[in-house]
């Protein structure tokens, strides 16, 4: 049985012998308290056994055989009876989320070792290191930054390798191949947005097209793109025209990748990407802003893009976009009412925000989704995501702005 040496360190005894690794989850999983080693002798019924009651498998086989095993253990997981779903949609959901995270445990107690310098010292394994180094950045020293001797003892020692879950590393993997392909952004003619690793992709185009879409405001003034993510929508609007736009968002990767999608599609002149939780210093004649569409609880940072727990994001866009438009200009909000028919909100209370923000409607686009799980009557969730409406709302100031505020 391994034991844990700080947040981050694991120990295990293999071969007889003490090991010790750093621990490393993007979905900010905790350390397992248990490691147990794995190869291709391992059965999946043993594996699924050990997982479920806790205890990590440390692959040291053969690469493919683990992605066979992994896939062994979905179909364990799936096997088992469901329940039928209660007629709640809100109930419903949240056992479906806590379903998923049941699943995501499991399958997140598979390991792999990387070794400094990202290396997978597995047969058969792909070179990881590449995309390991563009999601994960420099290898970060285990040592205490502002403690000298500690950094010189550091040093001295040899450098530990890394447990990561297999489930994740291929997450890594895949992310690497869409930011080294891109995606076709239909609004932008086809030009690729680049997403990083950890950073929203858009994937699902119809909330690109409402923005290439929307009559512009004719009131001059630069352009707000709020939680800017890849960029994408910043770019649209630099490619109709509009002559400045700032992007802003919180998250480094976000930041950076941005920057180089501007950049590669060809408005880096026109766009300024910033860092900042919300709005930028300045008005503005268009904000626009895509937060996440579900008020819940993000379970691993890249569900921040689909989740905003309390609708702070939401609340927050609306609440600060009077005091940043310009006589005049306009709020545009893109918002799924995937929530709505998942009766984690409602119609009213969404546009009863819009009220007590000093808003007015003024007007509504709307499209339907056009990705898979709209039209897959298996998903646990279909009933909503087959009514699911994605909009625009346009939104203006509904008072008149103080007179300070009117100042230039």
């Amino acid at each position: 049985m391994n034991t844990l040496q700080g947040p981050q360190a694991v120990t295990w005894t293999e071969a007889g012998a003490a090991r010790s690794a750093r621990w490393r989850s993007e979905s900010g999983a905790p350390p397992p308290r248990r490691v147990a080693v794995a190869d291709d002798r391992t059965k999946a019924d043993d594996a699924y056994k050990l997982a479920c009651e806790g205890t990590a498998l440390l692959w040291r086989g053969d690469f493919h055989n683990a992605r066979q095993l992994l896939t062994a253990l979905a179909r364990r997981i799936d096997r088992r009876p469901r329940k039928r779903p209660p007629a709640d949609p809100a109930q419903a959901f949240h056992l479906h989320r806590a379903a998923q995270n049941q699943r995501a445990r499991i399958l997140g107690m598979l390991l792999v070792s990387l070794e400094p310098g990202y290396d997978l010292a597995l047969r058969r394994a792909p070179d990881v290191r590449e995309a390991c180094l563009q999601a994960y950045g420099p290898e970060e020293h285990a040592a205490a930054e502002e403690d000298a001797r500690a950094e010189e003892e550091a040093e001295a020692a040899p450098a530990l390798p890394q447990l990561v879950s297999l489930r994740e590393l291929l997450g890594v993997i895949g992310a690497y191949e869409w930011r080294r392909n891109g995606v076709a952004v239909p609004a932008l003619g086809g030009d690729r947005v680049h997403p990083y690793y950890g950073v929203f992709s858009p994937v699902r185009g119809e909330y690109v097209d409402l923005v290439a879409e929307a009559p512009l405001p004719s009131v001059p003034g630069p352009a707000f793109d709020i939680g800017t993510g890849t960029g994408v929508l910043a770019s649209v609007l630099a490619r109709r025209g509009v002559p400045r736009v700032v992007a802003t968002d919180q998250d480094p990767r976000a930041l950076a990748c941005a920057r180089e999608n501007v950049t590669r599609l060809g408005v880096a002149d026109r766009v300024e990407v910033v860092a900042a939780d919300l709005f930028p210093d300045g008005r503005a004649s268009l904000i626009v802003c895509n937060p996440p569409w579900v008020p819940a609880k993000p379970t691993s940072p890249v569900e921040y893009a689909v989740y905003d727990p309390g609708g702070r994001m939401l609340r927050g866009f609306l609440n600060g976009l009077a005091a940043h438009l310009v006589p005049g200009g306009e709020g545009w909000l893109i918002m799924s009412d995937l929530a709505e028919h998942l009766g984690l909100r409602s119609r009213t209370e969404l546009t009863d925000a819009f009220g007590a923000a000093g808003l007015t409607v003024l007007d509504r686009l709307d499209i339907r989704p056009r990705h898979g799980r709209s039209r897959d009557d298996t998903d646990p969730l279909h009933a909503a995501r087959s009514a699911e409406v994605t909009s625009l709302w346009r939104l203006g100031a509904a008072r008149p702005a103080d007179d300070d505020r009117n100042d230039p």
